[in-house]
């Protein structure tokens, strides 16, 4: 091989990105080379990335866990462009998507049990490596999954972390015509909440501070909408739902949210509040009521959430950015200004 075809090789295996150099910088154009493709690895061809508030608490460190230059992303889509020697059931030039995780033992119980996302060698997509506000990201190929034609790229990305993530919990805990599911918080996470709530066939309830967004609640399948503003609002609809997906990573009124509980009423928590829970345990035990939390879905899940939301037109309301826009689409949602999730596109 000549000199020429080897700097030529080089140049291919640069991907370009953005990263946060520093704590809490502003995000900037920044090129890295990869490890070898490993064998169980597929490189993707990216063309949008969605935006989640983890994304924000990563380029912070937040939760003390992130490494510099980081790149963040892991709501991705894009096509296979290259496998590894041990890739099965992908081939170049399909669509796929990843979520929150890119990695996992696969020799542990939860592994063995299918629930990869509790195994606690589970690697994310962008902690210790880089993710998907770049041209290309590499990943198991385990944890890439196929699109379904109807869901168009720019909506599918969003569902790899924010729709699983309201997803798998109403799912999983078998959800369905007879319940009564409330909704706490109408951002990111509750809009689509509302969404598969309501195309399960259950009375959706719609707790939010913000009145504003009464009407949108109820396009987005709400049958009703409370204005958790008013002192006593929340307290006020006691004894009305059996289960409760709190969204919001904020400090509620846990003891009034567990008195809106039915008796065998669940609290499911999926919005990480800044400090701990404060319960009184009588209710829970006169009621038989629980406190639950739910991370992002197995790989299962991920799958049964891509074919429900395909087949009943789940979709994200979303704001669109090109790529060198980073910065602006993540400054709109440290200002809570988006409605509701962000997507970046390369072009």
């Amino acid at each position: 091989m000549s000199n020429s075809e080897v700097e030529n090789t080089t140049k291919q295996e640069k991907i370009s990105a953005y990263a946060a150099i520093g704590v809490g910088q502003a995000l900037q154009s920044y090129e890295y080379i990869p490890k070898e493709l490993g064998s169980l690895e597929i490189e993707i061809a990216i063309s949008h990335c969605g935006i989640c508030h983890s994304d924000l608490h990563l380029i912070k460190n937040d939760w003390s866990v992130s490494l510099y230059p980081l790149v963040p992303g892991h709501e991705i889509i894009g096509t296979v462009a290259r496998i590894g020697s041990a890739v099965g059931n992908l081939r170049v030039g399909q669509r796929v998507g990843v979520g929150w995780f890119a990695g996992a033992c696969f020799e542990c119980e939860m592994c063995r049990l299918g629930e990869e996302n509790l195994c606690a060698a589970a690697q994310a997509t962008c902690v210790g490596r880089e993710g998907g506000y770049a041209t290309r990201v590499r990943v198991d190929f385990r944890f890439a999954f196929l699109i379904p034609d109807s869901l168009p790229s720019e909506y599918a990305a969003p569902l790899l972390c924010a729709g699983i993530t309201v997803f798998a919990p109403l799912h999983r805990h078998g959800l369905n015509k007879a319940t009564r599911l409330g909704v706490v918080g109408i951002g990111g996470l509750g809009h689509l909440a509302l969404q598969y709530g309501h195309t399960m066939g259950c009375h959706v309830t719609a707790f939010s501070s913000s009145a504003a967004k009464a009407e949108e609640a109820k396009r987005l399948g709400a049958d009703e909408f409370v204005d958790t503003s008013p002192k006593g609002a929340v307290a006020g609809r006691a004894n009305t739902c059996d289960f409760l997906l709190s969204t919001v990573p904020a400090d509620l009124p846990w003891g009034d949210y567990v008195n809106v509980l039915r008796p065998n009423g669940r609290l499911c928590i999926v919005g990480a509040p800044a400090n701990d829970l404060k319960l009184s345990a009588f209710p829970l035990i006169v009621g038989q009521k629980s406190v639950v939390g739910s991370t992002v879905g197995s790989n299962s899940e991920m799958r049964q959430m891509l074919a429900f939301s395909a087949q009943h037109n789940v979709r994200p309301q979303i704001e669109m950015f090109s790529m060198p826009e980073v910065n602006q689409a993540l400054e709109r949602l440290r200002q809570n200004q988006l409605r509701y999730r962000a997507v970046l596109a390369n072009q």
